[in-house]
């Protein structure tokens, strides 16, 4: 197997198998322009929800004031 029949395998996994779904959805006509573009709406959606979440995460990290050193801090 050459690098180039490895590149063109993952094409192929892409094109015939991972896209399928959004073939399907551009072979349906919708007269809204919300729901022609929902997939990316919930793409939004968990990535806000993700990022809120991540920055909650931080916000008790920088409140912590447990010491986390393993070495004597006051020799």
């Amino acid at each position: 197997m050459t690098w180039k029949g490895f590149w063109e395998g993952i094409a192929s996994l892409f094109e015939n198998v991972l896209f399928k779904p959004y073939d399907w959805l551009t072979s349906i006509q919708f007269d809204s322009w919300w729901l022609a573009n929902i997939v990316s709406w919930i793409f939004l959606t968990i990535g806000a929800v993700a990022f809120i979440y991540w920055l909650m995460k931080l916000k008790d990290f920088n409140e912590n004031t447990e010491s986390t050193y393993t070495f004597d801090e006051n020799p």
